[in-house]
């Protein structure tokens, strides 16, 4: 005759496998703290950016004043000089949207898989919800509409330095990022105004 289990050994078994899940779980949910290091990368190529575009514009400021203080200069000479100022301004703008994007980047990800930023909450209420960040579509589309302005940069870039020799190249990108602007438009999802 067989014996009926008591259960006890059931039960046994029952404890070890959820003690063997809850390691498991415990340790794969602690994996998330891998994300830190994009965070703090990101951080860092950020402030990078930020420093090396002001640096730009700092350099580009002393050889303005240097410009003006010199001699007259010839018309062609001028007009030189204004293409190289718009041009580095342009980088510098550039550099300061990429830098952005990181910061955006970083903090999203934070937010989204570590903790939520305290600090943050408690000034949106006072200010800009703009690097506040809920979901994964939240950091999409702050990224979105930050990357489509450095597009909108690079074509004033490229428009600047054109000769225009063959506008049709102009044409083209400009065409690329009107795409971009309207795959931006028709996936933006319904609701999502402009922050405030």
């Amino acid at each position: 005759m067989e014996s009926i289990p008591t259960g006890e050994s059931g039960v046994d078994e029952e404890r070890g496998k959820s003690s063997w899940e809850r390691m498991f779980e415990g340790a794969l949910w602690r994996s998330r703290f891998i994300v830190l290091l994009a965070v703090v990368a990101s951080l860092a190529s950020a402030v990078i950016l930020f420093l090396w575009a002001s640096a730009d514009v700092a350099r580009l400021a002393y050889k303005s004043v240097t410009y003006i203080a010199a001699a007259p200069h010839s018309i062609e000479a001028y007009d030189e000089f204004h293409s190289v100022v718009v041009g580095h301004v342009i980088s510098a703008v550039d550099d300061y949207l990429l830098a952005t994007v990181l910061l955006i980047f970083s903090l999203g990800l934070y937010e989204l898989f570590i903790s939520k930023i305290d600090v943050a909450e408690e000034d949106a209420r006072h200010s800009s919800k703009i690097l506040l960040i809920q979901t994964l579509d939240d950091l999409k589309d702050r990224l979105a509409k930050v990357v489509l302005m450095i597009l909108i940069v690079t074509f004033f870039k490229n428009v600047i330095h054109t000769d225009f020799h063959d506008p049709l190249g102009i044409l083209y990108l400009g065409i690329g990022i009107l795409f971009v602007a309207l795959a931006l438009y028709f996936t933006a999802k319904p609701g999502h105004g402009a922050e405030k």
